[in-house]
C-alpha cells in the first residue's frame, strides 16, 4: 500500500490536468485534514490530518484515528452494471435495505438517524446517518454509496457511540468529501 500511496501523492500535481474539474479538487482541503485522490479507482475524499492508513480486509483505502481505534474511514467498491445510484431505486428504499443487508450483523438493532441525497458534478450519492447496537457496544457511521465507472462504491466513517456527539461534525466532513470521478 505504501507504493500506492507514493503513487497516488507523487501524481497528485498531475490531476489538474489530467482529470475533470471536480469540487473536491477546486475546493481548498479544511484544516487540520488530508485529502485522498485515487486516481486508478476514481474516487476521493478527506481525512483528519493526524489519522493513519492501515489495511482494513476487503477494503481498497482505510484511515483511523491513532488513538481511538474505532474511529475510521474505509472505501471499497464492487463491479455493477449500473450506471448511477438511481438506478437501484428511491433513497427511502435502497438505503434502509443497505443497512440492514450490508452493514449490520443479524444481532445489531439499526437505527437510522438521517437519509441525504446529492448530486455533485452530475454525480449521485445517498449518504446514511445511523447507528448499529450490538449487546455489548454501539457505533454510529456515516455511509456513502455511489456508481460510476462500472462500480458500486462505499465510503463508510464510523466512530464508537459514546464518541460520536464529539466527533461527529468533525466526520460529516469526511462523508461530505467523498467523490467519485471518471477513469
Amino acid at each position: 500500500m505504501e507504493k500506492r500511496r507514493t503513487l497516488l501523492f507523487g501524481l497528485g500535481a498531475l490531476t489538474g490536468n489530467l482529470l475533470p474539474a471536480s469540487s473536491l479538487f477546486a475546493e481548498d482541503i479544511p484544516n487540520n485534514y488530508r485529502s485522498f485522490v485515487d486516481i486508478k479507482d476514481g474516487y476521493s475524499y478527506y481525512y483528519p490530518a493526524d489519522w493513519r492508513e492501515f489495511d482494513f480486509r476487503a477494503h481498497d483505502s482505510a484511515f483511523k484515528d491513532r488513538y481511538l481505534q474505532l474511529q475510521n474511514v474505509r472505501v471499497r467498491f464492487i463491479p455493477t452494471d449500473k450506471k448511477d445510484i438511481h438506478d437501484l431505486g428511491p433513497m427511502e428504499e435502497v438505503v434502509p435495505d443497505l443497512v440492514r443487508y450490508k452493514f449490520a450483523a443479524p444481532n445489531q438493532v439499526i437505527n437510522i438517524l438521517d437519509m441525504q441525497e446529492k448530486t455533485v458534478d452530475g454525480k449521485s450519492y445517498y449518504t446514511v446517518e445511523f447507528q448499529l447496537t450490538s449487546p455489548n457496544f454501539a457505533i454510529v457511521s456515516f455511509g456513502t454509496v455511489a456508481i460510476a465507472n462500472g462500480r458500486y462504491y462505499t465510503q463508510i466513517v464510523v466512530a464508537n457511540e459514546r464518541r460520536w456527539r464529539r466527533f461527529r461534525n468533525k466526520l460529516k466532513v469526511v462523508a461530505d468529501s467523498f467523490r467519485v470521478f471518471d477513469i
